[in-house]
């Protein structure tokens, strides 16, 4: 896949601002295309916008195919009539946070106002509406009825995992199916009108933003929640017990984050029977995703050539072996189902002569963060601007980083493996090579101006880059269980001197 020369910031849906506790897909999300076009930008780089479960994660999703009804703009469904302005009356609510979600109180008053507009909808919404729900819940069929049903079951039992729920609705006995889908029909039709919505206020922004020019990245995670619709519907796809339980999960060795490892928990695939089946499965998330975006980050690319595989007995990641990952096959199989496949490979972590072969083989960009460009890490030579290739996305940081000032102010403890004298080293360094000087730079700025300077095709700034911010509006801290995924900017964050500033640096280094 080639990309044109460009640039584009990335920023989560989430970290939008507006009134209702989370960003979402009402004004402001226009407002932010609007701030792209001003600053000349040509990508809007998004983490996946399925509904999230644990850990509030972009990366733990109930569903690799339903989009998160949490980003469902509330005034756009008050517009349509299918709300009051009594259902968003925050008086007798917390006072939701500008620049955090608090996500217990934003997804309780959220879902009260969805619930109302789905019995609204039902009862009052037009022929014309009403058709148009039953050519999407017809279209989406092959995903949106395991996934509404899983949803409505594991409410009814008070949201456990699956694997504690009533064991023929658990194994999905086909009487048990019958019934609980009979039992629960106005919650699975909620499910699939949150559904019905969300991709509709998905394309107005979509439609909206191609009008002026800015593309959508989005992303795939390598991996599934176990707790979700896709591994309670498949559950023959991956390597679990006869309780439904992981016998062997996902996660990384010792890293630039942790010296135990990252164990992510994920149910690991029975890639031989996805092969099997010619990798339909895979193939079918790839089309969900084509739908909703122009490129794509392909998560953690290097776990389809090897993955990291732990015990499901584990405590940390430290205890694992690389496992052969499907390689060119799959990659063949996506090829042959879409033709040019519009990947941006995220090729960082552990990478090998094999991990780099097979993305080259495919003409898939890699991705550079200047922020490991002068350190230890083992790539740190490729992640220096004057290494860079064309064919390449980089990146002041990723989200899963510090920001660049968090990073320049940080000491590295509890934030990654180094010490304070590789973080004097990396400083002494990085001053050197950046030309910069503490006394009279922003160091958001130099590296900004670094990315956008250097050969790559691509480079994208996260927005915290941009606004200048420090830690606290890092977006997640790898291991950290909780407390990650709630950073929002505040609005007027976003003025007519930043963006000119962002254009003059594209029209300097013609992106």
């Amino acid at each position: 896949m080639k990309l044109s020369r460009c640039s584009g910031i990335l920023l989560h849906l989430t970290s939008l601002p507006g009134r209702f506790g989370i960003g979402d897909l009402g004004a402001c999300a226009y407002e932010f295309a609007d701030f792209l076009v001003a600053a000349g930008q040509k990508l809007w780089q998004v983490l996946p916008l399925n509904p999230t479960g644990y850990g509030d994660s972009p990366y733990q999703c109930f569903s690799a195919f339903a989009g998160n009804p949490m980003l469902l703009s509330l005034e756009r469904l008050r517009e349509q009539g299918l709300l009051q302005n009594s259902d968003l009356d925050l008086t007798e609510s917390p006072a939701f946070p500008e620049d955090s979600v608090e996500y217990g109180p934003a997804i309780t008053f959220r879902m009260g106002a969805l619930r109302r507009a789905a019995q609204v909808f039902f009862g009052d919404a037009s022929r014309a509406d009403h058709a148009a729900f039953d050519r999407f819940s017809e279209s989406a069929s092959s995903w949106l009825d395991d996934y509404a049903l899983f949803m409505a079951c594991k409410d009814a039992h008070q949201g456990t995992m699956w694997t504690t729920w009533n064991p023929q609705i658990r194994s999905r006995d086909a009487n048990a199916m019958k019934e609980w889908s009979r039992k629960l029909a106005a919650e699975v039709s909620a499910y699939k009108y949150w559904q019905f919505e969300f991709f509709r206020q998905w394309e107005r922004l979509k439609s909206y933003c191609q009008e002026r020019g800015i593309r959508f990245m989005g992303d795939i995670p390598i991996y599934v929640a176990h707790d979700s619709a896709d591994v309670w519907a498949h559950p023959d796809l991956f390597w679990l017990d006869d309780q439904g339980r992981p016998s062997v999960v996902s996660g990384v060795p010792p890293d630039y984050f942790s010296a135990t490892g990252q164990l992510w928990g994920n149910p690991i695939y029975r890639w031989d029977l996805l092969a099997a089946h010619g990798y339909q499965w895979w193939i079918e998330r790839f089309r969900a995703s084509l739908a909703l975006f122009d490129v794509m980050r392909l998560d953690h690319f290097r776990g389809f050539e090897a993955y990291w595989e732990v015990s499901a007995t584990e405590t940390t990641a430290m205890h694992g072996r690389w496992v052969k990952g499907p390689g060119d096959k799959l990659l063949s199989e996506l090829q042959n189902a879409f033709g040019d496949l519009p990947i941006v490979a995220e090729n960082l972590g552990v990478i090998t002569p094999a991990v780099e072969k097979l993305r080259k083989q495919f003409g898939l960009p890699g991705m550079s963060l200047l922020q490991f460009a002068f350190g230890t890490d083992p790539q740190g030579p490729s992640f220096r601007p004057h290494n860079y290739s064309r064919d390449l996305v980089a990146y002041t940081g990723g989200h899963d980083n510090d920001t660049t000032v968090g990073w320049w102010s940080s000491s590295g403890a509890g934030d990654s493996t180094r010490t304070p004298e590789d973080v004097r080293k990396e400083h002494e360094f990085a001053r050197a090579y950046l030309n910069f000087d503490d006394a009279d730079s922003e160091i958001n700025w130099v590296m900004i101006r670094a990315v956008l300077a250097s050969v790559a095709d691509v480079a994208i700034v996260p927005l915290q880059d941009v606004l200048g911010l420090g830690s606290e509006a890092r977006m997640n801290l790898p291991g950290k269980i909780s407390g990650n995924w709630k950073w929002r900017y505040r609005r007027g964050a976003l003025t007519a001197e930043l963006s000119a500033r962002l254009r003059s640096l594209v029209m300097l280094y013609d992106r």
